[in-house]
């Protein structure tokens, strides 16, 4: 979701305003544009196209300061005239159809939630709005308060603002001054020699610097040639340690691959492999120095996600319940923190999240912990992340970057972190011998191994994508803890190639959705070789008794055969509590050669974002 970067130096930055902007591509965008300080004055562009247009425009641009941004759209419809950055020439009316030289540009990420009231009251001191975004009232807001100090004015301007934000500024009369604020939207410093940057991610500056600043809530920075000054939610001025980050190298190319999803899929068992790294037993130190103490102490799992993430949690479920034996909720984010709840402070509050920014999770984890819930643990992909570093213990999962808006490589290893804590609290509650943890132990270090058979298994697959580019909707099935798995291939299904699909227990198929099986409605069925196998085949049977389409990821032994209307990709094998992260692979693949064949956005399919950042 919309992508920040800013810069101030000696030298042309605008070829890295633009490179920053094509790194933050991944996070999904519908409209771009730079603004830079050339020839005393303040110069902008914005396209409604894609990064690589926007750089066509900005070829003749040479500057030493300014900002760039995508936009994904919250207010107003993806246009030029509201697309960042937005631009403040103060207040009046102009003269002669002359339009005054525009003195102060802003972009922002996240949303401002009192923006109508701001902007009645900027009106009402003669401004005039171009757009209908909430950033445009952030330009006015800043410029009213400008009296000859950005940085002053700033402070002043956020002040007045509620909601979620991550801004950068510069105004026409500073030439050498890029200002830096956020609160509860990410934001990052670039720090370089006489030089410094401003980004939402800082995979936008790699290449640029490896010294980061992380600003905190609250935060202000003013960035200068040869320095950075920043003051805190107070005013008060603050030092925050900058952190030395080299592992952008090769992470957003693509490689020999046609999309990074088709990458992101088939890096799983290197994912997989580097996220057990760090697992050579079942140690609460996996999950950080005070794991032992907290996971001794609480009898209760709530698992809070958004998503993708959500799905991962719902199979968690199953695995902390059963092998465990601890009692485990799992809520959508933005739900958990829009109802009356009732807190237990002997839960562990456990927030997943490929990013750590996602802005319902982040909510619903300061919410739990204002409940007094304060045994709290991330799971997250990104170690320098507002999640890992507001919780007590962290797992970093190491799945890289993940550049495809369909969350892949990251929800699998999420369920890697995930099934590493059911085990270990079984061990830490005494419900694990060491018989049974060795068995764990050598079932995960099989685990990439047994993701590259089943990816084995592609051309199967890409025969069934020819069948599911025809169609408009789809039904997926699944029983226990494959349920969820369900869900996520359907999930994938329809955020990538368009097509509707909805997830079912099989066992709620005769409770409604049967009404909607005809031959023209394939049926997705996960069907592995588990205790609720010969429940499954008689929902399966239901299907075809009406005539249904049935497509099935069976593992060996399962005995259901290929027959007319039954479609059968068999699994390599069984794989006991893991299974789901093998199962979920040829979901993937269906998703992706499906897109393909019906030729869609793939890695930026319409309206996502990567990141969201917004509630």
């Amino acid at each position: 979701m919309c992508g920040i970067v800013g810069a101030v130096a000696q030298r042309n930055i605008v070829p890295t305003l633009v490179e920053g902007l094509r790194r933050l591509e991944y996070r999904g965008y519908d409209s771009c544009g730079v603004a830079v300080h050339a020839d005393g004055e303040l110069k902008r562009l914005r396209s409604v196209a894609r990064v690589a247009e926007l750089n066509h425009q900005v070829e003749s641009l040479s500057s030493f300061l300014g900002i760039a941004h995508t936009r994904w759209a919250t207010h107003g419809a993806p246009t030029t005239a509201n697309a960042h950055p937005h631009v403040s020439a103060g207040p009046g009316v102009p003269k002669g159809g002359v339009t005054r030289r525009a003195r102060v540009a802003v972009v922002h990420n996240g949303i401002i939630e009192n923006y109508e009231g701001l902007r009645d009251e900027l009106k009402s001191s003669g401004y005039t709005f171009e757009s209908q975004t909430d950033t445009e009232v952030i330009a006015h807001l800043i410029d009213h308060h400008y009296q000859g100090d950005l940085f002053e004015a700033v402070q002043a301007a956020v002040r007045e603002l509620e909601g979620a934000y991550a801004i950068a500024v510069f105004c026409r009369e500073e030439p050498h001054r890029v200002i830096g604020a956020r609160s509860g939207s990410p934001l990052v410093i670039g720090v370089g020699m006489n030089e410094n940057f401003l980004a939402s991610d800082a995979l936008a500056l790699a290449g640029v610097t490896d010294r980061y600043i992380y600003l905190e809530e609250g935060d202000v920075a003013d960035l200068q040639l040869g320095r950075v000054w920043l003051v805190d939610r107070h005013g008060q001025p603050v030092q925050r340690t900058a952190r030395t980050l080299s592992a952008f190298s090769n992470a957003v190319e693509l490689g020999p691959y046609r999309h990074f999803m088709q990458k992101e899929i088939f890096e799983q068992p290197k994912a997989i492999a580097d996220t057990l790294d760090q697992a050579i037993a079942l140690d609460p130190l996996l999950f950080g120095e005070k794991a032992d103490d907290v996971l001794q102490g609480i009898d209760r799992v709530l698992i809070l996600a958004c998503g993708t993430s959500y799905y991962a949690g719902c199979v968690a479920r199953s695995w902390i319940e059963s092998i465990a034996q601890v009692p485990t909720e799992v809520e959508i984010a933005s739900e958990y923190r829009s109802r009356i709840s009732v807190p237990d402070r002997a839960t562990l509050v456990v927030v997943v999240s490929q990013s750590g920014e996602t802005a319902d999770t982040l909510a619903a984890l300061r919410h739990a912990r204002s409940l007094g819930m304060t045994y709290t643990l991330a799971v997250c992909n990104v170690a320098t992340s507002a999640i890992m570093r507001e919780t007590r213990l962290q797992f970093l999962t190491r799945a890289g970057v993940e550049v495809g808006v369909a969350s892949t490589k990251a929800f699998t290893t999420q369920l890697v972190a995930l099934y590493l804590l059911a085990t270990t609290l079984a061990k830490i509650k005494g419900r694990l011998n060491a018989a049974h943890e060795r068995d764990v132990v050598r079932s995960l270090r099989h685990l990439p191994a047994a993701v590259q058979s089943v990816l084995a298994l592609e051309p199967n697959v890409i025969a069934w994508s020819d069948v599911f580019a025809r169609k408009e909707n789809a039904l997926f099935l699944g029983r226990g803890m494959h349920f969820p798995i369900a869900m996520e291939g359907a999930l994938k299904l329809k955020e990538i190639s368009y097509i509707h699909a909805e997830a079912y227990p099989a066992g709620e198929l005769k409770h409604g959705p049967l009404a909607l099986v005809t031959d023209e409605m394939p049926v997705v069925t996960v069907a592995p070789n588990d205790l609720l196998l010969e429940k499954l085949k008689n929902n399966m049977m239901e299907v075809r008794a009406r005539g249904g389409q049935l497509f099935v990821c069976a593992d060996a032994g399962t005995h259901i055969e290929p027959s007319e209307g039954v479609h059968v990709i068999r699994l390599p094998e069984h794989y006991g509590d893991l299974s789901p992260l093998l199962h979920v692979v040829p979901l993937q693949l269906l998703a992706y050669h499906t897109a393909v064949a019906r030729g869609t956005d793939i890695d930026k399919p319409r309206n996502l974002a990567k990141s969201v950042t917004v509630e």
